[in-house]
């Protein structure tokens, strides 16, 4: 028979909230197991978020800076080409790197990896399935989801994983678009949205609200909506997209009380879910609320004994530095009785052109708050780059 494995903590999710927690865990002098269902390390960011994307806009800005701004610096350039394919195999490069550390900072601190599909059977007891291998059931005092989220879908939109797809297929298109449509204009459609503009494609944005960038200071919002137009994207505010049929490589997509329109690929990009699928919580009992989102309380524990959640599966904005900051508290907590986590100060970033950012209460919330504030505007004209 083999030998019962059995931790202080079980992380269930190796993306940045969960490979931090399992890191900061083993510092703090627990035994640590950490599975994700996926062989690279590092999760949504590092494998088809955050970093690749970065990776493809700092590419992407260069490629644009080349054509347009470099002879105003007085640069000569020869004619300027695009190889899309090394941009891409650059930018899987980055990806690689990076998961490959989180590989050896595991190895470093003691963290034991796992491969495969986590499902918690009882508090302290969590099995892993893998294709082609036996289940395999580990325990713990505690276990900690951090399973982070999945790209939110849209009714009357099947996604087919090719010509109308997420995030993850618009990082990797084999080629250019020609029109390209993106369904919602929050950070992930105009930072994927920006990259495709400035390699040549014709960029359409539907939002179904009266705005971009909800969540942002409005004044902020209104100012980036004019300088991306100027960059070229076009907008289609106050739409409602009510479904989307593919015809070969043609994709035509239909909006309530509007014509409709044709692209050659679609981006739906109109947030985010937590990702709890197949994690067992309902048969366990975890209680989660009505946007499926796992409670907890103040040290980040479930209604279960012994069961904790932090990120993008519990409530807040779903960003990679937030559960990272939720990961190191809630580990801390664990060890010391003590973890804090400012969410006033955790900032938001569109990695656009400019870059926006932002931090604390909007103009919006402090007036409807009925806070006393004051404001300050500086016109990045005076600035002397």
């Amino acid at each position: 028979m083999a030998e019962k494995k059995t931790y202080d903590l079980i992380v269930i999710g190796a993306g940045p909230g969960g490979y931090v927690a399992a890191i900061k865990a083993a510092q703090l002098g627990m035994s640590v197991a950490c599975i994700d269902k996926e062989k690279e390390l590092g999760g949504t960011c590092l494998r088809v978020g955050c970093i690749p994307s970065k990776a493809l806009l700092e590419s992407s800005e260069l490629y644009r800076e080349t054509q347009s701004s470099f002879e105003s610096h007085g640069i000569k350039t020869g004619k300027v080409g695009l190889n899309l394919e090394a941009m891409l195999e650059r930018k899987d490069k980055v990806v690689g790197q990076l998961t490959r550390g989180v590989a050896g900072l595991f190895k470093k601190n003691g963290v034991e990896p796992y491969h495969g599909q986590a499902k918690i059977l009882e508090a302290g007891k969590v099995e892993i399935s893998a294709q082609g291998k036996k289940k395999e059931t580990i325990e713990a005092k505690r276990i900690l989801i951090a399973t982070g989220s999945v790209s939110a879908s849209l009714p009357g939109v099947e996604l087919d994983g090719d010509r109308v797809g997420t995030s993850t297929e618009a990082l990797s298109y084999p080629e250019v678009p020609k029109h390209l449509v993106v369904i919602g204009a929050g950070y992930i459609g105009l930072e994927l949205g920006s990259v495709w503009k400035r390699l040549g494609a014709k960029v359409t944005v539907l939002e179904y609200l009266d705005r971009i960038l909800p969540g942002m200071d409005l004044e902020i919002s209104k100012e980036a909506y004019k300088v991306f137009r100027k960059q070229g994207l076009e907008f289609s505010l106050k739409t409602k997209v009510t479904g989307v049929s593919v015809k070969k490589t043609k994709v035509t997509i239909e909006m309530e009380g509007k014509d409709s329109i044709d692209a050659d690929r679609v981006l739906v990009a109109v947030g985010r879910k937590p990702n709890t699928e197949g994690l067992g919580l309902e048969e366990v009992g975890v209680a989660l609320d009505n946007r499926g989102r796992v409670e907890v309380d103040e040290d980040f524990q479930t209604n279960i004994e012994g069961i904790y959640a932090i990120g993008d599966v519990i409530r807040g904005p779903m960003l990679a530095h937030k559960a990272e900051e939720e990961g190191v508290a809630c580990v801390e907590k664990m060890a010391t009785g003590y973890g804090h986590v400012n969410y006033d100060a955790i900032p938001g970033v569109a990695y656009t052109h400019p870059e926006i950012a932002s931090v604390g209460k909007t103009e919006e919330e402090l007036k409807e708050s009925g806070v006393s504030y004051k404001k300050g505007i500086f016109p990045f004209m005076a600035n002397g780059r």
